[in-house]
């Protein structure tokens, strides 16, 4: 069920095992791709997976509104980014977990598109869990897939995008994307990343050729994503709280 779409006494009546939590970010992927990239495909694949999850557990989820903007300071170079403190997000997260809970949705899955917001997750879903509020677990959608060459705005996420919402890929810019692209995320030395910001590795904010992948590598990252997430939610429907 979604939550957005439904309304209060749809709620109610429903026999939801628990919450899934769509969130993202805000923030550049190049001169070809959407600043909302990350949040559109958090909120495809929970969708994609709570469907499934019902299809294949005869289970039912609430599926919440997508948080929009994360954590992603890191972009602040580039027009056009929002960014929260990792303090903030995580209040943010942590009391909407808290809302759910208090009409009896104690098991939340927050389905994650943004690589910037993994650590405030992790974090916020162990202490939610700790502190005896009910049980929560963050997916990470391409950490899932072990996506290959997910870069930023490269081939992963441009070819999700080209199957999800293709009207929004600036075909006739990858090549510019790709001429200021960096090979990896970062300035590595020693096991240290020296690059606190994007704009001191990559010229278009891009990391991978978007030239690479199609929308069929776009498919096949959503169905392997909804097919993890449908697993996941079994197993934490069946947690103790």
């Amino acid at each position: 069920m979604n939550l957005p779409e439904s309304t209060w006494t749809d709620v109610r009546d429903a026999d939801a095992d628990l919450a899934v939590l769509p969130v993202g970010s805000t923030e550049q992927h190049g001169p070809h791709a959407p600043l909302g990239l990350d949040w559109m495909t958090a909120e495809a694949v929970a969708e994609a997976g709570a469907d499934r999850y019902a299809e294949e557990y005869g289970g039912e989820t609430l599926v919440g509104p997508t948080v929009p903007v994360g954590v992603a300071e890191e972009h602040r170079a580039f027009d056009g980014t929002l960014w929260v403190s990792p303090d903030t997000f995580r209040a943010y997260v942590r009391e909407t977990m808290e809302s759910f809970a208090h009409h009896g949705l104690q098991r939340v899955v927050v389905v994650n598109g943004h690589g910037g917001n993994v650590d405030a997750l992790r974090e916020t879903c162990g202490r939610y869990t700790r502190d005896g509020d009910g049980y929560a677990a963050q997916f990470t959608w391409f950490d899932a897939v072990a996506a290959e060459d997910l870069g930023h705005g490269g081939p992963a996420e441009t070819s999700f995008l080209r199957h999800l919402r293709p009207d929004l890929i600036r075909e006739d810019r990858t090549g510019a994307a790709a001429a200021g692209a960096a090979d990896a995320w970062g300035e590595w030395l020693n096991g240290t990343n020296l690059a606190h910001d994007a704009a001191a590795f990559t010229d278009s904010g891009v990391v991978g050729d978007p030239r690479d992948g199609d929308a069929a590598l776009g498919e096949e990252l959503l169905a392997a994503s909804a097919s993890s997430l449908s697993e996941l939610l079994d197993a934490v429907a069946g947690r103790a709280v």
